[in-house]
This record gives structure tokens, C-alpha cells and sequence, in this order.
């Protein structure tokens, strides 16, 4: 099944909104993933309609953002003023022509109830209806230091038990194979269950030395990218490859040779995988 590939904006978050996607389109990149701040920032000195200039006279398609809204799933104190965050970011990427949004389940508490996730479903489906109103699919992010939603199972677990249409899993191949996740575990998606990917390559290194940065570009590093692609896609998804990295190099690089290097190793990848 094919994909396409795809840039997140934190890949080249020094080179702010404009400056990163301007080089990823001369290196050939069409889809685009946006982040809140970088996109706040350009905002400061440039209206909405300015930012959505860049994206078409470029020719970039948005595929997804970052929500930018920490607290919206579990239960918590500030919760309803992340869901007044969340709403203004659906209405100002559902502005720019997004057709979905994502938040991380990255929670600060360091331990968590059963009763604190008999409260997850309903909090899911308010999410998902506050993206629905913006005619945006909202997808959930388990990262893998996560004291909440941190593997694959519990993220499939808690969005299926949510059962909204306009919320679904999105699988980040870095969180999963350097986290709790199990390779097996990918055999229990369903058929079109995913919303969104991530695209990750992970380093030669002790898992104990991995944190939220020491992600590589995909062909770089031991994960097995083949294998994980083909199970992705015997799930039937069909959808953006987002690289997203956080190494300096990136970060700091120039954005036009970054995604240049980007593009060629993880397209051989997706070949060698048979969904490009």
C-alpha cells in the first residue's frame, strides 16, 4: 500500500515557519506537518492569511499538527482550560486547511488510578467532538516515557473504548520500537485504524541512553523499519510518513540540506519496504 513522506516542523524547528518550509520545498518535500509555536511565531508579525501563502505558494499540502494542548485526556486540574487551548487551535489549523490535529498523552503526574482511566473514553470523545465541530480528525500520540498512555495496546485500548469517528491512534515509530511497545503488538490493528505516522529511524544505542532527542533519520539507525512499514500497511494505511527529529543537527541545520538527506534515505527505505 502506498505512502507518501512527509516533514514535521520540529525536524527543522530553528529555521522558524517560514525559512523551513520554504527549503523543504526546494528539496522536493510536499506534505507538511506544522507545529503551534513555530506557527505562533510567525503570527506575532504576519496574519493567518500570510502563513497559508507560504504553504500554497509553495506548494505544500498540511497533513497534521501538533495540538499544542498537554492535559486534555487524563484527569486533571487545568483540564478545561487545555480543552479552551485545544479549541483555539482547531479553528486556527482547521483555518489553514489541516484535515487533522494530534496531542502527545504525556501527563506530569508520575502514577495514575484505575479510576483515573475509567475517565479516559469520555474525556477522548469530548476531544474528538471539539475537533469534529472543525471538521478535524484528532489523533493521540503515546509517547514512550509516558506515565499514562506510553504502548501501543493501551493507546489502541483507550481511543477504541473512546469510540468517537472523528478520533483515532497515531503510531510514531520512534515512541514504539524504543519504548514498551511489543512488535507483536501491531498485529492487533485493525484494518484503517491509524490516523497519522511519525517516521523514525532509532540509534545504536543502550535504551537506557535513549530520551525524548536521539531519534535518526529513517535508514540510520537498528529499527526494523521493513518490517514495521509492511505491517503498517497490511493495516491498510495508506497515509504521510512525518519525519519528525530533534538532534541539533537537524534542528539547527540548514533546511534545504536536511530534507535533501531526509528525503533520499527514507524514500530508498520506503522502496526497499514496497509502499512508496
Amino acid at each position: 500500500m502506498a505512502m507518501t513522506l512527509g516533514l514535521h516542523q520540529n525536524t527543522s524547528s530553528g529555521a522558524g515557519f517560514q525559512r523551513s518550509l520554504e527549503g523543504w520545498a526546494k528539496a522536493g518535500i510536499r506534505h507538511v506537518e506544522l507545529t503551534a509555536n513555530l506557527l505562533d511565531d510567525f503570527l506575532k508579525t504576519n496574519p493567518l492569511a500570510a502563513a497559508k501563502r507560504v504553504l500554497t505558494d509553495n506548494g505544500l499540502t498540511p497533513v497534521s499538527a501538533n495540538a499544542g494542548a498537554p492535559g486534555i485526556f487524563e484527569p486533571n486540574p487545568n483540564r478545561a482550560a487545555a480543552l479552551d487551548t485545544l479549541r483555539r487551535r482547531c479553528q486556527l489549523f482547521a483555518e489553514l486547511g489541516l484535515p487533522r490535529i494530534y496531542q502527545p498523552a504525556a501527563a506530569p503526574a508520575t502514577t495514575f488510578s484505575l479510576d483515573d482511566y475509567k475517565a479516559v473514553a469520555a474525556n477522548m470523545r469530548e476531544v474528538g467532538e471539539i475537533a469534529s465541530q472543525y471538521k478535524l480528525v484528532f489523533m493521540v500520540e503515546a509517547p514512550r516515557n509516558s506515565t499514562f498512555i506510553a504502548n501501543l495496546p493501551t493507546l489502541l485500548t483507550t481511543t477504541r473504548d473512546a469510540n468517537h469517528p472523528s478520533l483515532k491512534p497515531m503510531f510514531d515509530f520512534y515512541h514504539f520500537w524504543s519504548g514498551p511497545s511489543r512488535m507483536e503488538d501491531l498485529e492487533s490493528v485493525r484494518s484503517g485504524e491509524i490516523g497519522h505516522v511519525h517516521f523514525q529511524d532509532v540509534p545504536n544505542l543502550p535504551r537506557e541512553m535513549l530520551d525524548q532527542t536521539t531519534r535518526e533519520i529513517p535508514g540510520d539507525g537498528i529499527a526494523p523499519l521493513d518490517r514495521i512499514l509492511q505491517a503498517l500497511a497490511k493495516a491498510e494505511y495508506s497515509g504521510t510518513l512525518s519525519v519528525e527529529l530533534f538532534l541539533p543537527r537537524f534542528t539547527q541545520g540548514d533546511p534545504f540540506a536536511i530534507a535533501t538527506e531526509i528525503k533520499q534515505k527514507s524514500e530508498a527505505v520506503m522502496r526497499r519496504a514496497g509502499v512508496a
